[in-house]
């Protein structure tokens, strides 16, 4: 099958399926992954990140196939970015009580 065809068949539901088995070791229903199964399933979360995801976040693949690195300032601008969001929930300083 065709790399391209396989990618752009894949739902978004697959695809974080396939990422929290890479990211876990196992699949949903708590079968470890083999060898095998780790790196053909990494392949496929990577492809996906690069060619439909298009991916900005840190240490993810970006759309040229490089891994994505994020400076400290990088990471503090985009939590300020998100104070005002409507979907979180709370905030707290790290030393808040």
């Amino acid at each position: 099958m065709n790399i391209d065809a396989l990618v752009s068949s894949m739902t978004p539901e697959v695809y974080e399926r396939l990422r929290q088995a890479v990211e876990t070791g196992k699949w949903v229903d708590g079968t470890p992954l083999n060898e095998e199964q780790k790196a053909s399933t990494m392949q496929a979360v990577m492809l996906y990140q690069a060619k439909i995801e298009k991916s900005s976040e840190h240490m993810t693949v970006g759309e040229g196939g490089e891994i994505v690195h994020k400076s400290k300032a990088d990471f503090k601008r985009s939590l300020s970015d998100h104070q005002n969001d409507n979907n979180t929930i709370a905030r707290f300083k790290q030393d808040d009580i």
